[in-house]
């Protein structure tokens, strides 16, 4: 267990955190509920970075981080989906493309085979984050912004597949 692990770890526990917070009758639930949403797209950035430059890199933790992404932009996107702040269509589709990231995830995991995080990927989670954060802020940008993400993600898992595909003809 080292330090990127650990941050890993604390940005699941912000999951439920996040859910408790803003389905809350506290004041200003929303704006608590963004910032949990923000430590955690910091603590993602903190982690990597620690990982990289102290080569903390470990297997248990290319696959947790990016677990602890989905599960986190879900959460989020599912909560503003049943507060009806966005449209339910965007939660399917993200929903549909992350399941299928962690499924065929898992399957490659068995076969020794990760498939790591790319420029695309991380565009795609910026935007996520910029266009969550302006909803708080103007409801319309904020949702041309979420289209544009999702358009994004879309991209993401794209190129994803293709760099399997290239990879799996590479090692035939």
């Amino acid at each position: 267990m080292n330090l990127p692990n650990i941050l890993t770890l604390f940005r699941m526990f912000l999951v439920p955190t996040f859910i408790l917070v803003f389905f809350s009758d506290i004041n200003n639930h929303i704006f608590y509920s963004i910032v949990i949403f923000l430590m955690a797209g910091f603590t993602d950035v903190l982690d990597g970075y620690i990982a990289r430059k102290h080569d903390l890199v470990t297997k248990w933790g290319i696959v947790l981080d990016p677990l602890a992404d989905k599960l986190m932009l879900l959460t989020v996107l599912s909560c503003l989906a049943i507060d009806y702040i966005i449209p339910f269509w965007i939660l399917i589709i993200v929903a549909i493309k992350e399941l299928a990231m962690i499924i065929a995830g898992a399957i490659l995991y068995n076969k020794d085979f990760i498939i790591p995080s790319n420029k695309f990927g991380k565009m795609a989670t910026f935007m996520f984050y910029f266009a969550i954060f302006t909803l708080n802020f103007n409801i319309k940008l904020g949702g041309y912004l979420l289209d544009a993400a999702v358009l994004s993600a879309i991209i993401a898992f794209v190129n994803y597949c293709l760099f399997y595909l290239d990879q799996k003809n590479i090692k035939q």
